[in-house]
C-alpha cells in the first residue's frame, strides 16, 4: 500500500487556468474587447513596438495598455504619454500572468468600453507562453540581434504564437540573422503562424502588423 498520494499540482494550475481563462474570453467577447498578449524577451522592442502601435491606431480606437513586470513602473510611464489607458501590474517576483493575474488587471484598467487592450507580458521566452491569459489573440517580438534559432530553443512560445514580429530588420547587416531558416524554424512550431518582418524604430513593415491587428479587432468584435 502506498504510504503517500502524488498529486499533479503543475497539471492542476493549469486545467483551472485554462477553463478561467476560457470564461474571460466569453466576456471579452460579450463587450467586444478585443485583448492582444504581446510577449518577447527583454529588450526585443515590445514597448517601442506598443508605441508605434498605438499612434497608428488611437484615432480609430479605443486602446488601453496593462504593463506587467516584476518590478518597477518604466514602461507604464513610456506608453501613459501616448495618451491611452494604462495600468502597471506587478507580479511580485513571478514570471508569467496568468487569467485570474489578467482579469484583475483588466477590473482595474476599466476596460469596458474599449476596443482593443494590450497586454505587455512579462519579458521571457518561457513562462509568459505556458498561461493562458484569456487573450484573444498571441503576438510574439524576436529581435534579430537574439537569433534566427530561437523557436529551436523555446518552442512553445512559438507554438502559442499567432503572429511573430521580427524586430530589428535595421541591423540585419550586422548580424548573423538567416530571415529564411527563422521562418522555417518557425513554422516548424506553428504552420499557422504569420511571420511579419519590422523595425519598430523606424516604422519599416508595421503597416502589415497594424492591418491585422484591425481587422483581427474587426473580426472579433461583430
Amino acid at each position: 500500500m502506498d504510504k503517500f498520494r502524488v498529486i499533479e499540482v503543475k497539471q492542476s494550475i493549469f486545467k483551472e487556468n485554462d477553463q478561467h481563462a476560457g470564461e474571460l474570453r466569453e466576456t471579452l467577447k460579450e463587450k467586444g474587447v478585443f485583448l492582444l498578449n504581446l510577449m518577447s524577451s527583454p529588450g526585443a522592442g515590445k514597448t517601442t513596438t506598443l508605441g508605434r502601435t498605438i499612434e497608428a491606431l488611437k484615432e480609430q480606437m479605443r486602446i488601453g495598455v496593462m504593463e506587467a513586470d516584476i518590478d518597477s513602473d518604466v514602461d507604464a510611464h513610456t506608453i501613459a504619454d501616448y495618451g491611452v489607458k494604462v495600468i502597471q501590474l506587478h507580479t511580485g517576483g513571478m514570471c508569467h500572468l496568468d487569467a485570474g493575474m489578467t482579469e484583475d488587471g483588466l477590473n482595474e484598467l476599466g476596460a469596458e468600453g474599449l476596443d482593443l487592450v494590450i497586454l505587455e507580458n512579462v519579458g521571457n521566452l518561457v513562462c509568459p507562453a505556458e498561461f493562458d491569459t484569456g487573450a484573444v489573440k498571441n503576438a510574439m517580438i524576436l529581435s534579430v540581434p537574439e537569433g534566427h534559432d530561437k523557436p529551436l530553443k523555446y518552442p512553445l512560445m512559438f507554438q502559442v504564437c499567432d503572429v511573430v514580429l521580427v524586430n530589428k530588420i535595421d541591423v540585419l547587416p550586422y548580424f548573423d540573422f538567416d530571415m529564411e531558416k527563422c521562418t522555417e524554424y518557425i513554422h516548424m512550431r506553428n504552420p499557422e503562424a504569420i511571420i511579419i518582418p519590422i523595425c519598430a524604430r523606424t516604422g519599416e513593415g508595421m503597416e502589415q502588423w497594424i492591418q491585422w491587428l484591425k481587422e483581427e479587432t474587426a473580426v472579433w468584435k461583430k
